[in-house]
């Protein structure tokens, strides 16, 4: 048994900024009653939303202690009676199933695997935010008055009770919109019914906004994040093939229904004149840029950005072959890999033509422009991850995916030297097919590549 310290999870205005607390019983609680002796900083009565069991173990020089603890709702006769047992035949479960998951391995090696897959088990947390009901406050505890038009305002209809892998459950516990997609792609590895709910939650009507938008994070849901979260539903649905030999079509279905919807977001918002080329501001991604991509510019003024176009290329892409899965058992969603596609080459298209040119061709790399009011384009001379993003546009079509899209396969066939071609180098290999039948769709080509890579693989640079 240990003393159980209670308090709520408020923060200490008073030693803050000298205001009164409202309540006696703070964050800093714990801290006071154990370090600063302070026996009335915690609550007597044994309530709060903040728990603590507080042991005080003294051992000398090179002592160890082993403290084994039991959550439970009620008090157990004998909480640890079996603890031993319990804890080895766990250890031992534990190893089987990661042995199973990287078989003929180093010890090192599975160590790492382990070491950065507990990581992500770490970062499962509970995430509980009403939006509304945080806006409108406690009655009993009236908010102050602007609150009600301060963050997230526009995301009324957003309640969130949920386990949620965090970008990290103790520096960063709230979620982030691409952060998740990423990180369900790795929990696929471990856990591919927990990956595959988590890549749904976020389009559920209670997170995805009535527009098409997915929340980006808890600080400013209406920013936006790279759009990723089709790489993940792949990533997860290939992973799932693979592990249990079936493809659960019903999910990839869900998942390209919603996304379809953000897609039509992205299209619509963030191509401010309709040249498929693309804006989003600071989408996640510090230090990409040489000013804070996260303010407004100037009023006429406008950023045209290499790396959100090549998030956009690379999510009609990902489309294209959730749609061509589809197809592959029922033949209606060919047109939406025909129409997915077309998009892509349309943005392909554009981020190399001379009106509005992402691609710089005296340095063999891609650039963000900003438009000024009287129409001049100037390129932002930076090299870094805005010109390598486009690279991320690439997939992999191969003659599975092909047999039930005819008309699809008769559109790579045609593209070599037809459609788009002319302003469009960018995706001109779009049609190349090996040995094995496969087509490479992709929004850099074999004479850009080589420039890039110069780029990205020099030291000095």
């Amino acid at each position: 048994p240990g003393t159980l310290l209670f308090t709520d999870n408020e923060t200490n205005t008073e030693q803050l900024w000298g205001a009164p607390n409202r309540n006696p019983y703070v964050k800093d609680a714990f801290h006071r009653r154990v370090i600063q002796g302070a026996e009335d900083a915690v609550n007597p009565s044994h309530e709060g939303t903040r728990f603590a069991a507080w042991h005080v173990v003294t051992l000398g020089g090179g002592q160890h202690l082993r403290m084994d603890l039991v959550l439970s709702a009620a008090p157990l006769d004998k909480p640890f009676v079996r603890s031993e047992v319990v804890f080895s035949s766990r250890k031992s479960e534990a190893d089987i199933f990661y042995d199973e998951l990287l078989p003929m391995a180093s010890a090192e090696d599975h160590r790492i695997m382990r070491q950065a897959l507990a990581g992500m088990i770490w970062c499962q947390q509970f995430y509980h935010y009403d939006v509304d009901r945080w806006l409108q406050g406690d009655p009993a505890l009236p908010p102050p008055a602007g609150r009600r038009q301060g963050r997230n305002r526009q995301w009324r209809h957003f309640k969130a009770a949920d386990v949620i892998s965090m970008p990290d459950s103790w520096e960063y516990p709230w979620f982030a919109a691409w952060d998740l997609a990423y990180h369900a792609a790795a929990l696929a590895l471990i856990d591919v019914d927990f990956a595959k709910a988590q890549m749904e939650l976020l389009l559920k009507e209670n997170y995805l906004h009535l527009n098409g938008q997915l929340p980006a994070y808890e600080w400013a849901f209406g920013d936006a994040n790279p759009p990723v979260h089709a790489m993940g539903a792949l990533k997860v649905f290939r992973a799932e093939r693979v592990q249990r030999g079936r493809a659960d079509l019903d999910f990839l279905q869900r998942m390209f229904h919603k996304l379809l919807l953000n897609y039509a977001w992205w299209l619509n918002r963030k191509d401010s004149d309709g040249h498929n080329v693309f804006e989003g501001g600071f989408l996640g991604l510090d230090n990409i840029s040489v000013f804070d991509r996260s303010q407004p510019l100037p009023p006429g003024y406008s950023l045209k950005q290499a790396d959100a176009t090549g998030w956009m290329a690379m999510f009609a892409l990902n489309l294209t072959v959730m749609a061509l899965e589809l197809a592959a058992e029922d033949r209606d969603y060919e047109d939406m890999a025909i129409q997915t596609y077309v998009q892509f080459l349309a943005i392909a298209g554009t981020l190399d033509s001379d009106g509005i040119s992402l691609w710089d061709p005296e340095a063999g790399f891609f650039k963000d422009l900003i438009v000024t009011p009287d129409g001049q384009r100037h390129r932002i001379d930076v090299y870094s991850w805005v010109g390598l993003i486009p690279l991320f546009a690439t997939e992999i079509v191969d003659q599975r995916l092909l047999a039930n899209a005819p008309r699809f396969a008769a559109m790579l066939r045609e593209h070599r030297g037809g459609l788009f071609q002319e302003q469009n180098p960018c995706a001109s290999g779009s049609g190349w097919e090996n040995e094995h039948g496969e087509h490479l769709l992709a929004l850099v080509d074999h004479t850009m590549l080589p420039r890039i890579l110069q780029r990205l693989l020099s030291e000095d640079e």
